[in-house]
């Protein structure tokens, strides 16, 4: 049984490594054709906890990379799905374009399966990919049996996670379900639950939503401390010791190709229902212009006149991570630019190519030419060396600053 993974990204690349790495027969297809060039040279595109031996494993197995759809028995889509920023709908169009190169492979084959991974509004295989799958079976005689295997890893955590994470399969035909549902069994442990197409675009969905919603909560939380000069941390630190409470921490902002995007997809959707995702939505993306306040009111405070004596530490969007998607600290900057001149000093030891302007691959040298740093990312690497910050001020909007000397959020 040959398996074509379409779309080499954060989530295609690990999935099609661990399929072929667990004695599955793997073609991996992208369109990036440097990125297909690296791969065939030994390169992963990005950095991530076990995956060169991942990849050592999988090339052992003789997985093939190509700029092409092929021929095969599964195929299985993880491309990008955005959301149009017009009507905050998901844009399906990476996944149309997908599916319509599969259909042009595969009709002549019967039984193939058509595994789309990537997060989904509900309704949208309905509206955006039968039509396409009964369009082309009219024309060609196509026998496509869809599923909805949506991915649930994070950066950072990837290998684990695919390995250990629950799994939903939705699929119109449970005997499909569970052939899938095997094929996803040959390296991951989780519990995998067979279920409809929607259901499955929904519970996806849904996840992200919930901790967009309790991430909202806790921002909420800091602004309404803030005002009566009281400590967010320990408030929720105590909250949290009640058994039914689990309040997540305050940040300065969102990020990521999923908690920051997918439950727009639900405001798109359901105009008018989805009320409260809809107040989560806008708190979080209020958070890095409320840091941006913060600043001013820190240089106020401290007789700081300069933007450029202002450095932000970290440009990811999560810690430990090279991922910059939906980055608060990328938000934050677009901010600075509307409202403050430009000069601000960024450094992040993740990002290895220069992407802002004033940007800094020597620590040293980004920390002896900043007065304030604003600690956006709880890498690890920051929380090593926080004493080289000891005589500077410091807005650690992560809680994970130990000097006596610190604002919070």
């Amino acid at each position: 049984m040959l398996i074509n993974v379409i779309g080499l990204g954060y989530i295609g690349l690990p999935t099609a490594l661990m399929l072929a790495a667990n004695g599955n027969n793997v073609i991996g297809t992208d369109k990036d054709r440097d990125l297909i060039q690296n791969l065939n040279n030994n390169r992963c595109s990005f950095e991530e906890t076990g995956l060169e031996e991942l990849f050592s494993r999988a090339i052992s197995n003789t997985i093939q990379f190509t700029t092409e759809c092929q021929k095969a028995d599964i195929y299985i889509i993880a491309v990008p799905t955005p959301y149009i920023k017009r009507d905050k709908k998901v844009d399906a169009g990476y996944v149309e374009a997908a599916v319509k190169e599969v259909l042009d492979k595969c009709n002549k084959r019967e039984g193939a399966i058509l595994v789309i991974e990537s997060t989904i509004s509900p309704g949208t295989i309905d509206k955006h990919i039968r039509p396409l799958i009964s369009e082309k079976g009219l024309q060609c005689g196509v026998d496509v049996h869809i599923v909805h295997a949506p991915e649930r890893i994070i950066p950072g955590n990837m290998i684990q996670e695919l390995e250990n994470n629950n799994r939903t399969i939705g699929a119109d035909d449970i005997i499909i379900g569970e052939k899938v549902k095997r094929l996803y069994q040959s390296f991951c442990r989780g519990n995998i639950v067979v279920t409809n197409v929607k259901t499955a675009e929904m519970t996806k969905v849904v996840e992200n939503t919930y901790r967009d919603i309790n991430i909202a909560f806790a921002n909420e939380l800091a602004k309404i401390c803030r005002m009566d000069n009281m400590d967010v941390y320990e408030i929720i630190k105590i909250a949290n010791m009640h058994p039914r409470v689990n309040i997540l921490l305050p940040g300065p902002g969102v990020g990521g190709h999923c908690i920051s995007v997918d439950p727009w997809f639900l405001v798109g959707d359901y105009p008018g229902l989805a009320n409260i995702i809809l107040a989560a939505r806008k708190i979080n993306d209020s958070m890095p212009e409320y840091v941006l306040n913060r600043i001013s009111e820190i240089m106020e405070l401290e007789g700081i006149q300069e933007v450029s004596q202002i450095g932000l530490y970290g440009l990811t969007y999560k810690e430990n991570v090279d991922d910059i998607r939906e980055s608060p600290t990328l938000q934050l900057l677009n901010c600075m630019r509307k409202h403050l001149a430009s000069g601000i000093k960024v450094y992040d030891p993740y990002v290895h190519e220069n992407i802002v302007e004033n940007q800094y691959q020597d620590f040293q040298k980004f920390i002896s030419d900043v007065k304030l740093i604003v600690i956006m990312v709880a890498h690890n690497h920051i929380k090593e060396n926080m004493q080289i910050l000891k005589n500077k001020v410091v807005l650690d909007t992560r809680n994970i600053c130990d000097l006596d000397k610190k604002y919070n959020l």
